[in-house]
């Protein structure tokens, strides 16, 4: 079966943000991830899509600072963990949690909660793309030496939710280049024996 989803990616701010819009194919619906900088950017890459949701892998400053414009442009509503709501530069219209489902057209993407690098933070899977936010990169779990950081959380989330998910799905994170499930699943040791 041929993909309905299509990913737009791309890199913005001096921080290396990664921009993730999943489009519908045929319905051009389409899921804004994560806001970081750049509103002009995002809008233009939107163009096109009828926007859905604008949805939140985590509320740090350099995840959200084109949320405003952004919302104010769009009026699409925005989902995040409550454990991360705060944190927003505007009120979230919805909470995401554990195994919710949003669907854009004739697609759908999961959301599933993977805290650690901060509390509310969460990973979206769809048609063998993962948006991992700044729980998995290449090489290892985020950053987790921060005062709401939980070492032991990320692995465990990597370890039992990540991990189950087949070798060739394909991982997005929030700065740098993609891997996949399969690249990094044989290095949890190390960064077990890194990390603890």
């Amino acid at each position: 079966m041929t993909s309905q989803v299509e990913l737009k990616a791309f890199s913005v701010g001096s921080m290396d943000n990664n921009v993730y819009i999943l489009v519908d194919s045929e319905t051009r619906d389409s899921i804004l991830f994560d806001a970081p900088v750049d509103a002009e950017r995002i809008l233009i890459a939107l163009q096109g899509t009828n926007l859905q949701y604008i949805l939140f892998t985590h509320a740090d400053g350099d995840h959200v600072e084109a949320l405003q414009e952004v919302k104010e442009a769009t009026s699409a509503p925005v989902g995040i963990d409550a454990r991360e709501a705060a944190r927003l530069p505007l009120e979230p219209d919805f909470e995401i949690h554990d195994g919710d489902v949003f669907r854009f057209g004739n697609s759908e993407v999961r959301a599933i909660s993977t805290s650690g690098h901060s509390p509310g933070g969460v990973s979206f899977l769809t048609d063998g793309i993962l948006i991992s936010g700044d729980t998995l990169f290449p090489g290892g779990p985020g950053n987790t030496q921060r005062p709401d950081g939980n070492f032991r959380a990320i692995i465990e989330n990597i370890q039992s939710k990540l991990f189950a998910l087949p070798d060739e799905t394909k991982v997005y994170p929030g700065h740098g280049k993609p891997t996949t499930i399969g690249t990094e699943r044989p290095h949890l040791q190390e960064w077990i024996q890194r990390g603890w």
